[in-house]
């Protein structure tokens, strides 16, 4: 049911990162669910983690390597390895250790990434039968293999890529992502992997990393819950032939941190175009807020709403439900009277009421449409912030009813 999603674009190579593709059978067997990718050596990893205080075993032990040198990045599906405990850390360490005797690299210079059932054991076991395969399949063509593999309850897989000239030397930035349910991010994706063959110094790569999830994953949500496993990685392989970027300034940073904006911005919302029984793909802009946060406090407040979700699935124009969502939003002291809301194009509410010139048709058609925005004008200040979200559907309720069986 993707709204608006098709087929992947060209996903171009990243010279010195590789990624293959292997099977372990841990829900269904058959089905490719082990990715390792390889970083060359002297790449510099920046990572962005999920807030949730539970956080998954791979997540901790990601948390504690990527300041590096990181070699490999070893991700499962069908099994998150949250909610496990010591046993969970040991069984993540161990398949690290055993891809890194494979690949004769430090362990440490492993990360571990899961996504799947929380509370179950990890198979360890499995995943170790599929790493010589995976190993053996490393390419730098498999980016949309790489797609797939990291799929849960994705329908389509999700990818990016930007390419820029700088005195001559092309410069390439791909990413890929998954995720459909579970997503108020609080930090990145369910699941992202962005790589870039520039040169830059750790501590740029992290900053531009945390810039760009900010303005892109942390700002999608499709039913508000964060999970235990959120992981967004950005890679520098530095196979570039260009100075390194060591600073946040100057003509290749800027070129360079537009490439990932774009590639973040671009898969994060691919995410929501294939949320869980999505049916609308739903744009959120609060202008004239006195602060960033209470932008984002009135936005999400808008996206969570079941009541305004149900509405939107079921294409009805019920303008005062968004009202009620901005009002319980905690915002101080709102007045109300400077506040206009609109559908599309179409004015529904103007301060603090319904417009005089809003008709039930004007708001029927715009919510019959697969891409809606709803803007709201709170006239307090010049702040502006975006999210994007969907509608709750049958389906939604059906996935995640039926997610164990």
């Amino acid at each position: 049911m993707a709204v608006g999603l098709g087929p992947l674009p060209t996903l171009h190579p990243v010279p010195g990162f590789e990624l293959g593709i292997a099977s372990a059978g841990i829900k269904r067997p058959g089905r490719k669910d082990v990715v390792v990718m390889r970083c060359a050596e002297g790449s510099s990893v920046a990572g962005v983690f999920t807030l949730n205080a539970f956080c998954a075993a791979p997540v901790i032990l990601a948390k504690k390597r990527v300041l590096g040198p990181v070699r490999y990045l070893l991700t499962n599906t069908g099994n998150a390895n949250a909610g496990t405990g010591e046993p969970g850390l040991a069984a993540a360490a161990r398949t690290c250790a055993s891809l890194a005797a494979m690949a004769k690299v430090e362990e440490n210079s492993v990360l571990p990434f899961s996504t799947g059932v929380i509370g179950e054991p990890l198979p360890v076991e499995k995943i170790e039968s599929a790493l010589q395969a995976a190993l053996d399949d490393l390419s730098v063509d498999n980016w949309a293999a790489a797609a797939t593999g990291i799929m849960t309850t994705d329908t389509l897989p999700k990818g990016a890529s930007r390419q820029f000239v700088q005195d001559g030397v092309t410069v390439t930035v791909t990413g890929i992502s998954k995720g459909a349910g579970m997503i108020k991010p609080n930090m990145a994706t369910m699941l992202g992997y962005i790589a870039t063959d520039a040169k830059v110094a750790q501590g740029v790569l992290q900053d531009l990393l945390r810039d760009a999830a900010n303005k892109s994953f942390n700002r999608i949500t499709i039913d508000g819950d964060t999970s235990t496993n959120d992981c967004c990685m950005l890679i520098a392989t530095g196979q570039a032939a260009l100075p390194e970027v060591t600073q946040a300034s100057g003509a290749l940073f800027a070129a360079l941190k537009q490439a990932v904006f774009e590639v973040c911005m671009e898969v994060a919302q691919a995410i929501v175009r294939d949320g869980e029984g999505a049916t609308k793909f739903v744009t959120v802009q609060v202008n004239g807020g006195a602060t960033h946060q209470e932008c984002l406090d009135v936005g999400y407040a808008v996206a969570h709403s079941p009541l305004i979700k149900t509405a939107l699935f079921a294409s009805d124009p019920n303008w005062g439900r968004i009202l009620a969502a901005v009002g319980r939003a905690g915002v101080a002291q709102l007045d109300v009277s400077k506040i206009d809301v609109f559908l599309g194009d179409v004015c529904i509410a103007s301060q603090g009421c319904r417009a005089a010139t809003y008709t039930e048709a004007q708001g029927a058609k715009v919510m019959a449409e697969e891409e809606i925005g709803i803007r709201i004008e709170l006239g307090r200040g010049n702040c502006s912030e975006t999210i994007w979200t969907t509608d709750l559907s049958h389906e939604y309720v059906k996935i995640n009813a039926e997610y164990r069986t």
